[in-house]
């Protein structure tokens, strides 16, 4: 793709990263073909190809930046469109960097909803406390917020660091709310094979949500407290352990994030480098993994943060078939299930329609359960479906 970039952008890191990325796009369209957004809504803009051309538009100035603002806001950044790439294209970071030129300001009842949700999210104690209001005042909710209240709400899981071998378990925000059976599970898994868990006590939220939604100094500055905080452990402990994998991606790119920092970027990649999705530690370490007795038949479904993001693809897989669970076979594994972080509060007639399909192609196959590696996805096809939705980890005993 040419570009036309002026001077003072070019003499800039994200100038410069930002041209190396789009003239990388080669205009194939292959990335088309496994867009969830261009599949709902047919528009070229609406996909990744139409949305590079958008970024360079606004980036050189000649684009009116709500028309960019309006097509990037419904990209779920997915990243399956790298996954499908043949040039390589690292649409992610692009986004990234076109989301942080349009800021995380919006007009109307969306903008009051991107304060609300940066505001409540990444803070878990004040997470936990709007639940259990949310629980009380239920009946008089709005359908569409009930189903962002947890049926049951989670604590932080608390260390057990009996063992010798040692790992660092990220408590993460929404899932130490939503999800907290994951983590106490892989606990009580890992410390019946002799490893031990620490948790850091000022662990705070990985960044992503402010990221995502075009806050990048306060998603950097989130960045900064958690290296401080998770460096502290390095020494003590094999690992840096992710049961979510929306936010073991952002901690895998700390490194990038902060390269140009000089204070931060050493223990920054430090900590990237120690961080594992859970997966990856369970292979690493060779687990004995056994199946419960009540469950045969598995629907797994792949979290893009997992498959597209990390690149992380059959792993979950061998688990569950190396403990003894047959898993079904799911029509088109790639595709979004519309979670992808705030974007069901944001975006939520396009989220509704993805999790439907998603939900229809996991039960296709009659699962006695689904499994997944995200609450964010846990979460999100847990209401949509009677058939039990839990982390892949409860599956193993």
């Amino acid at each position: 793709m040419q570009t036309n970039f002026t001077a003072e952008l070019l003499a800039t890191d994200r100038g410069q990263r930002a041209n190396e990325i789009l003239r990388s796009c080669v205009h194939c369209g292959f990335c088309n073909a496994t867009c969830p957004t261009y599949q709902l809504t047919g528009d070229e803009l609406d996909g990744p190809r139409g949305r590079i051309y958008l970024i360079r538009d606004l980036l050189e100035g000649v684009d009116d930046s709500t028309r960019s603002q309006m097509h990037l806001d419904r990209c779920l950044t997915c990243r399956a469109c790298e996954t499908t790439c043949p040039s390589g294209v690292a649409y992610g970071e692009l986004a990234e960097i076109a989301r942080n030129e349009l800021g995380p300001s919006r007009r109307g009842i969306k903008g009051w909803m991107r304060l609300f949700i940066r505001w409540l999210v990444p803070d878990a104690s004040r997470l936990r406390r709007m639940a259990r209001l949310g629980k009380i005042t239920r009946p008089f909710i709005p359908a569409r917020l009930k189903q962002h209240i947890p049926q049951r709400i989670g604590k932080r899981v608390e260390a057990n660091a009996q063992h010798t071998r040692k790992v660092l378990l990220l408590n993460g925000c929404a899932q130490q709310v939503a999800t907290e059976n994951t983590n106490k599970h892989l606990r009580d898994l890992l410390d019946q094979q002799g490893i031990g868990v620490e948790v850091a006590s000022d662990e705070g939220c990985c960044g992503a949500l402010d990221l995502h939604l075009g806050d990048e100094s306060k998603a950097l500055d989130r960045v900064r407290r958690n290296v401080d905080a998770l460096s502290a452990h390095l020494d003590s402990c094999e690992a840096i352990i992710s049961t979510a994998s929306g936010c073991g991606v952002t901690l895998k790119d700390y490194g990038r994030l902060l390269a140009a920092d000089s204070e931060y970027a050493e223990a920054a990649a430090l900590v990237s480098a120690a961080t594992l999705d859970v997966v990856e530690f369970v292979e690493r370490a060779a687990l004995d993994l056994r199946k419960r007795d009540d469950i045969d038949r598995v629907a797994w479904h792949a979290p893009c943060s997992l498959q597209h993001g990390m690149q992380i693809t059959g792993s979950v897989e061998r688990c569950l078939e190396s403990a003894g669970y047959e898993l079904v076979p799911i029509k088109d594994p790639h595709l979004c299930c519309g979670s992808a972080g705030s974007y069901s509060m944001l975006e939520p007639e396009m989220s509704d329609e993805l999790g439907r399909r998603k939900v229809e192609a996991l039960l296709q196959n009659d699962p006695e359960i689904i499994a997944t590696a995200n609450v964010g996805c846990q979460s999100h096809l847990g209401h949509r479906t009677g058939v039990p939705v839990v982390h892949w980890l409860e599956l193993l005993v």
